[in-house]
């Protein structure tokens, strides 16, 4: 027997889904503790059960997820909001140095992707799902990809990439302390510990403040961005690459953000925009968890433990030994490996995590607190974005 579900009953499922994740995230701390999302929780056992279901022939749930792709490009949009250049400027030297960072991460995740991929047997693009579009894109990115790299013939891309995401959000949480704190105690760093100031991020937590009344704003910018954003990716789709359909509305959405900033002619809702996104993800991840058909996993399994072995291997020296010491082998930069391993695999809520176990343990350190957030959930999308789709493309 088959099931089919309109569009409404689809997001009407996943908002179900999320509820349950989150009831069970609340009652379970280790979903608590390592910052599994409760989509991720609650769509993770809906797609479990339709896994049952279909192996047993019992029933067959077709979807329609029409909505998935709007949800996904408004949260794509409202980070685009977030890439302000004049934030990016006043972080001075350490926050290019560590954007250049994550730039080389990004590439070296998707050439051991495509490098292990070749030993295991499998195709590049299969490789690449387990590269930097879960490592560093997380969730949101697997899901956006996903369907695309299926575009180019690999049947259950978005399977593969949401797991490789759930298991970076694990993997990145647990990794993370353990490092910063042997690098702290083993090179004796809390000497080291500076007293920075904070008004970079007092500012910008300024322009986050939410007012009921601009709610409404907020979502009009959203929706100009995304509009005039479907142009952007028309003249990008004509120089013959692939790229994702949100590309277009990220690059307005930044446009109108510093337009905003250096003018001052107008003002983006930053904070009711932040919110406005929160919700278009957890909808988005919501109807990307149902629609899972995990039965597409048997097949590569192997391959895919293989390869993302790999990816937390690299994780663990990249920031052990590189990032590390090219940020100043202090207190600082111990707590920025901490919280690279968070974002690097998972998502910015798991590096603040780390961070914040760190820092609770020892002492504060304002200048990761700056750096991560901004690096780390806003500009590094738009690197990812750009390397994944030329290494898509390429092959």
């Amino acid at each position: 027997m088959t099931i089919s579900l309109n569009m409404y009953q689809t997001l009407a499922v996943a908002v179900i889904a999320l509820l349950v994740g989150k009831f069970l995230r609340n009652r379970i701390s280790f979903l608590e503790k390592f910052c599994i999302p409760s989509p991720v929780v609650g769509g993770l056992l809906f797609a479990i059960m339709t896994l049952i279901l279909y192996v047993t022939g019992i029933v067959e749930f077709n979807f329609d997820d029409t909505l998935r792709e709007v949800c996904m490009v408004f949260f794509f949009t409202s980070v685009g909001f977030q890439a302000n250049l004049k934030v990016l400027k006043s972080g001075g030297k350490s926050m290019i140095i560590f954007l250049a960072l994550v730039a080389v991460l990004i590439v070296l995740q998707n050439v051991l992707a495509v490098t292990l991929s070749g030993a295991v047997g499998v195709t590049p693009l299969v490789g690449l799902c387990t590269g930097s579009i879960p490592m560093v894109g997380g969730h949101g990115t697997a899901g956006a990809f996903g369907p695309v790299l299926e575009d180019f013939g690999i049947n259950g891309a978005t399977t593969l990439c949401t797991a490789a995401a759930t298991f970076g959000l694990v993997a990145g949480s647990i990794i993370g302390g353990p490092i910063g704190n042997r690098l702290i105690r083993k090179k004796e760093l809390l000497k080291t510990v500076a007293q920075g100031d904070d008004s970079v991020l007092v500012e910008e937590e300024e322009k986050h403040r939410r007012s009921f009344s601009m709610y409404a704003p907020a979502v009009y910018q959203i929706v100009l961005a995304a509009g005039i954003g479907t142009v952007v990716s028309y003249l990008l789709s004509l120089t013959g690459m692939t790229f994702p359909i949100y590309i277009g509305a990220m690059i307005v959405a930044a446009i109108m953000r510093n337009a905003s900033e250096f003018s001052g002619k107008f003002k983006i809702h930053m904070g009711e925009i932040n919110d406005v996104g929160g919700i278009c993800l957890s909808l988005f991840l919501g109807i990307a968890m149902i629609t899972l058909k995990l039965w597409q996993l048997a097949e590569p399994a192997l391959p895919m433990v293989i390869l993302l072995a790999g990816q937390l291997v690299l994780m663990i020296l990249f920031t052990y030994f590189v990032v590390f010491n090219i940020m100043g082998r202090d207190y600082d930069a111990a707590v920025l490996s901490a919280g690279t391993c968070g974002f690097g695999m998972g998502a910015t809520p798991n590096a603040m995590a780390n961070m914040q176990a760190i820092c609770d343990k020892y002492a504060p350190s304002v200048k990761a607190y700056i750096l991560i957030p901004i690096v780390g959930s806003l500009f590094a999308d738009f690197i990812n974005s750009l390397t994944i789709t030329f290494f898509i493309n390429f092959f």
